[in-house]
């Protein structure tokens, strides 16, 4: 089950108290104060961990305690740390704090480290305040509390590409052919549930990763269908491949079917509108009506934005569009930091 929310608490550890004592030994008259100071209360981290895709581990599992310190003890002996807590989650996952829903960290590499709550200090024990004028303390410091939080994680899968399109647009018939991916396909709108992600491999160990996202209606940007819990997975692609069906078995023109899909993502962020997108006419096997295909390439030639036409039952355009895709992504790549260009 692909989860991408999840709402946990997380509690470090307290520290432990420090302790009164005084040194009592045969043949040692004055012993003197000895009490220890208590252990320091383990973290709390959140680490990135590329073997995961999903939060569902910490959907059921919203409460995580690390352990307190050990109090301090007499001769001197000071309490042992808590153990510290990792919580381990997918990359592309993000912290936000439940209350403010401030932004804390962005996971976008794996092995990336967050502290999420800080254990707390351990007390002194009556040892550390003795001084020559004052040799027999009689008070300790109790440990301090650890860091307690309400957290919000958020998924967004980091992908290069996203297909976007209307349900049934051929996204994950699109996916299942140019990668190893097994989405659900079936001849009815929604089929596709939650994102897929694939790895194109282009040979040469030249790879891309590409998401389809499941289909997009009038008012997804407002929650429509399956509204904007999946828009959010866009954000961090670097390109576009919007899908459009040119065949008949669609009513809905091919040009309001373009602009719907537009609109939305203009609506939901104007960033990813701007993004560069590929426009693709899917399922052109089944295409009676050549109208339809010539529609759609002049309103995708009106935006600027480059167009191809495909059919993943017969393989037509694959190819070309997969290495246009793998192109496009090596310029993006090459293209130099602003500041990089002038010498910065």
């Amino acid at each position: 089950m692909f989860i991408d929310r999840a709402k946990i608490r997380v509690k470090a550890g307290d520290g432990g108290d420090g302790v009164t004592a005084f040194r009592r030994e045969k043949f040692v008259p004055r012993g003197g104060p000895s009490g220890g100071d208590g252990g320091v209360g383990g973290d709390v981290w959140i680490e990135a961990d590329e073997g995961l895709n999903t939060l569902l581990h910490l959907r059921y599992n919203p409460e995580h305690k690390a352990e307190r310190g050990r109090h301090g003890e007499g001769s001197n002996r000071f309490g042992k740390d808590g153990e510290s807590l990792t919580i381990k989650v997918p990359v592309g996952t993000q912290v936000f704090d439940a209350g403010t829903n401030e932004l804390l960290f962005d996971f976008t590499e794996s092995g990336q480290r967050h502290l999420a709550a800080k254990g707390g200090k351990g007390g002194w024990g009556n040892a550390h305040f003795a001084t020559p004028t004052k040799r027999a303390p009689k008070y300790h410091y109790t440990g301090r509390p650890g860091e307690e939080r309400e957290l919000q994680l958020e998924l967004k899968l980091i992908a290069d590409v996203a297909l976007v399109g209307l349900p049934n647009a051929g996204k994950s018939t699109l996916i299942s052919v140019i990668s190893a991916a097994k989405p659900k396909i079936a001849d009815y709108p929604f089929t596709t549930l939650e994102p897929n992600l694939g790895v194109v491999d282009m040979g040469d160990f030249n790879t891309f990763v590409i998401a389809d996202i499941p289909g997009l209606i009038e008012g997804a940007s407002e929650g429509a269908g399956l509204g904007d819990r999946f828009l959010r997975h866009i954000e961090r692609t670097k390109l576009i491949l919007h899908l459009v069906d040119v065949s008949s078995a669609d009513h809905q023109s091919v040009s309001d079917a373009y602009a719907t899909i537009n609109r939305e993502l203009r609506k939901y962020d104007p960033q990813l509108a701007s993004r560069p997108q590929i426009v693709v006419a899917t399922k052109t096997d089944a295409l009676d009506d050549p109208a339809r295909l010539e529609e759609l390439r002049s309103v995708a030639q009106k935006d600027g934005r480059e167009f191809f036409e495909i059919s993943s039952a017969t393989r037509k355009g694959i190819d070309q569009l997969v290495t246009r895709v793998s192109d496009l992504l090596r310029e993006m790549r090459e293209e130099p930091v602003i500041g990089e260009a002038a010498g910065n």
